[in-house]
């Protein structure tokens, strides 16, 4: 561990937008408890409070802790993490329905917020030590696994919203540490194709109204094995093609098959794992009024009090959506609601101008690291920290499904926000590191 004597080397900009953010979360998840006469409903600003300074607390250690302990300690961190999910699974509490929750020492933890961070370490030690050989297909396919095993157990939680983020993560890595375009456009479209493939059949139920004959294939199971023997038969034809001849074509023929493959297998199994009021959060993404007192009434009520913010906002503690209680999960997963019907534009910008340029500084922190461990550790906790905010934020104005992914350092909640301080932690301490070495 680095002496406490080296704290020039923190990036001090970051760690006051970080504090900034913090600041934020407090303030609006005091404001969320409040109601129209004054009643505060629930002492969770104080929580936060509590939270906020483990969470800096645990920010300065990790940015402390040479990288070469994260490097030579991942495969146990990811395992240990593996295990506790498992755990969860199996004698976890159950909230809203998922089991997401293990109690430890008293203290209520949600694994699955840092089995990203595992993840994320294990995956940069790998792909820095495979180095430019991750252009092979061979070891592109070796790494996915170690994104895949903590995804799928999220999922069967079920927790959509934090399974889903554990590929792009793995997506931005792969293709920071070389990986071919081609490798990384594949996985991604099939999990694009998973995900569109899953939600045609209450698509077609809810919003098309009529069957259609052509999406029969994707809600009748003897239709759907049909077509994946017959996609098979033309993988397998297309692969022969190619090896036989050499002609390009059969290769793009063989990829578009193979992505057709995966996404109509996928979300076959997908819609055996998630729950139907899931999948119904992707139909109403698409129309909230289908079901406006049910699924679509987070959605509706969400965006209502983002518009009513205007450019100035009603004021703190004056907002109507979240004073009357109508907006849902308003100090967690819609707290940017909050704000937004508070602050208005004005303050919507202040907090998009804190979280670009705390994503802007750990771009440029992974541009410029010691190493390839350092770089990729940076581009992945940076690229975690973005997909939180432009999911939340866009599922809060409608243009994303509802997820449940938090905003951190904003939203209510412990394990998200020391997730997040990790995240940010080792980001200065990869920062750190280059300044230590060129002093």
């Amino acid at each position: 561990m680095r002496g406490f004597g080296q704290a020039s080397r923190i990036d001090y900009s970051i760690l006051l937008v970080t504090v900034a953010l913090m600041t934020i979360g407090v303030l609006f998840i005091y404001s969320s408890n409040v109601t129209t006469d004054g009643t505060l409903l629930r002492n969770e600003h104080l929580r936060q409070i509590g939270w906020a300074f483990i969470g800096l607390v645990l920010m300065i250690a990790a940015s402390l802790i040479s990288l070469g302990v994260f490097k030579d300690t991942a495969v146990i961190v990811y395992v240990a993490v593996v295990a506790l999910l498992v755990l969860t699974l199996l004698f976890g509490r159950v909230v809203g329905g998922a089991r997401r929750w293990i109690g430890i020492a008293g203290l209520g933890l949600q694994p699955s917020e840092f089995a990203k961070l595992a993840t994320i370490l294990l995956l940069a030690r790998t792909l820095a030590h495979y180095g430019p050989t991750i252009r092979r297909l061979s070891r592109f396919m070796m790494t996915i696994p170690i994104a895949l095993l903590p995804m799928l157990l999220v999922l069967v939680q079920p927790d959509l919203g934090t399974a889903l983020v554990f590929l792009p993560v793995f997506f931005a890595m792969a293709f920071a540490a070389g990986a071919q375009i081609a490798h990384v456009l594949f996985f991604a479209a099939s999990g694009l194709a998973v995900l569109g493939f899953a939600v045609i059949p209450p698509v077609e139920e809810y919003i098309l109204v009529r069957p259609h004959p052509f999406l029969a294939t994707f809600r009748e199971p003897r239709l759907t094995f049909i077509v994946l023997a017959s996609l098979a038969v033309i993988l397998g034809l297309s692969l022969g093609g190619y090896y036989l001849t050499r002609r390009r074509m059969f290769g793009w023929f063989a990829y578009a098959a193979g992505i057709l493959k995966t996404g109509l297998a996928g979300a076959f199994i997908l819609r055996q794992v998630l729950r139907p009021y899931q999948i119904m959060r992707f139909v109403v993404f698409l129309n909230p009024q289908i079901d406006p007192q049910g699924a679509g009434w987070n959605t509706i009520q969400s965006v209502t009090a983002v518009g009513a913010g205007g450019v100035s906002g009603l004021g703190f503690l004056q907002g109507t959506q979240s004073q009357y209680q109508y907006l849902p999960q308003q100090s967690t997963d819609f707290i940017f609601s909050v704000l937004a019907e508070e602050t208005g534009f004005l303050g919507v910008l202040v907090l998009f101008s804190l979280y670009f340029y705390l994503l802007l500084r750990g771009l440029v922190v992974a541009a410029r690291a010691r190493d390839s461990f350092g770089s990729l550790l940076a581009t992945g906790m940076t690229t975690l920290l973005a997909l939180h905010f432009f999911v939340n934020v866009g599922m809060a104005i409608g243009i994303m499904p509802v997820t449940g992914l938090p905003l951190y350092f904003v939203s209510f909640g412990g394990s998200a926000m020391w997730a997040a301080s990790i995240a940010v932690g080792m980001i200065l301490n990869v920062h750190a590191e280059r300044v230590g070495a060129m002093s």
